[in-house]
């Protein structure tokens, strides 16, 4: 491939799932000729010869080496959570600019290196927070933005995960918090993110509570993985990945290379991150947010109040469960209540596309740079460090108990 001056040279750290959709497939098809993929690396070898030879991306099995040979402007990082600060790290001190996956990293140790990095070397650091991009939660920060509710003083927001896409994250390497931080790193820096921006403030201080309530070793009947299972027939999170294309060849067949299990049970006794939680932060600016997890309800979705000076903001999705469909029209409709009882319904139109559009209008911001930036979508290292600190305070909370101080997890 002939590399134009102009396009950015890109170093792909991960050939899973998410580098694969998002970053390796749309290299290839949509910003063919406008991004250069100079090279992918994966700690398993079959998972990044498969991306590559799929893409036409060259493969390397040594990062260091892909930094020295490929020599890339930016580094994109959608590896396993915990490993993301070494590559961060390592792609800022070799010159690259980085992109990291949610969340930027796990806890504040490991997030106050990579902040020491990029201000020592004056490379930047950039989040990819997906949902920022989203037209539902673009529309709620615009309006927001523009006084809808005045002054904001109190957001209630409450996130539900079915028991196909929760129970996923506990089959998976997400179930042991030294892999991903918990749900309350890995899955809610998302929402977490999603209310720092709406606010416009910091978090200041962080409690929070958590339980196992449903999944790891709450009953007799279990195994080692699915696959292998003696109760695949009576158990109701039974999950066979070898009928999944892109599982089998992925991941069942790449399991000698490394020995990860993509199938691991989910009532297993290994398991010890949290599945309900609750979480309370107090921001800069003064105003409160309560939130919670749960990761097996029998619907999936999420819904929110934003309180203001002015009144109040309703907000809902309901993305799977028996209501869903009655809901769909609901999940394009912003309800606010003024503080005289006047309604208004604000419509959002349907995009097509993934997370409703918000994939491909990251990208195009990210590599082409012909997205302008008026609501501030682009997160840089700050933005990755509050919202995965919330997760990581409210872990230690959960932990020892009592109040976490942001401020002192980044001294």
């Amino acid at each position: 491939m002939t590399i134009r001056a102009s396009m950015k040279k890109i170093a792909l750290v991960g050939a899973g799932a998410r580098a694969l959709h998002m970053f390796a497939k749309p290299f290839a098809e949509d910003l063919r000729g406008l991004v250069a993929p100079v090279g992918v690396y994966d700690s398993n070898l079959v998972r990044a010869r498969l991306l590559g030879e799929a893409y036409g991306i060259p493969v390397y099995d040594d990062f260091r080496r892909m930094l020295r040979e490929a020599k890339p402007d930016t580094v994109l990082v959608a590896s396993t959570d915990a490993t993301h600060h070494t590559y961060l790290i390592a792609g800022m001190e070799a010159g690259c600019d980085v992109i990291s996956e949610k969340p930027m990293t796990i806890d504040a140790g490991k997030c106050r290196a990579i902040l020491e990095t990029e201000e020592r070397t004056g490379r930047s650091v950039t989040v990819t927070f997906n949902m920022r991009f989203m037209p539902y939660f673009a529309r709620v920060k615009e309006l927001l933005r523009d006084g809808a509710v005045g002054d904001i003083s109190h957001i209630a927001l409450e996130w539900f995960l079915d028991r196909q896409h929760g129970a996923d994250y506990f089959r998976r390497w997400h179930a042991q918090l030294a892999n991903s931080g918990g749900l309350l790193v890995h899955k809610s820096t998302h929402h977490f993110d999603i209310v720092n921006w709406w606010l416009g403030s910091e978090p200041r201080d962080v409690h929070a509570f958590g339980d196992r309530r449903f999944y790891g070793p709450t009953r007799e009947e279990r195994g080692e993985r699915c696959l292998t299972c003696a109760y695949d027939r009576t158990c109701e999170l039974y999950w066979d990945g070898s009928l999944d294309d892109f599982v089998r060849r992925y991941y069942l067949q790449a399991e000698g290379e490394d020995g990860y299990i993509r199938d691991r049970c989910v009532f297993g006794e290994h398991i010890d991150i949290h599945d309900t939680m609750s979480v309370n932060v107090r921001y800069a600016s003064g105003a409160l947010l309560t939130y919670s997890l749960v990761a097996y309800s029998p619907v999936e979705g999420w819904k929110a109040t934003v309180t203001g000076s002015k009144g109040r903001m309703e907000l809902a999705n309901l993305y799977r469960g028996p209501q869903a469909e009655l809901a769909a029209e609901a999940n394009h409709t912003i309800r606010i209540v003024k503080s005289d009882g006047a309604i208004e319904l604000v419509d959002v139109p349907v995009v097509a596309g993934g997370h409703g559009g918000g994939d491909e209008r990251l990208r195009r911001m990210l590599f082409v740079g012909d997205v302008e930036d008026t609501l501030g979508q682009q997160a840089g290292s700050r933005a990755g460090a509050m919202s995965l600190l919330i997760g990581d305070a409210a872990n230690r909370s959960i932990a020892a108990g009592g109040v976490v101080s942001i401020a002192e997890l980044l001294r």
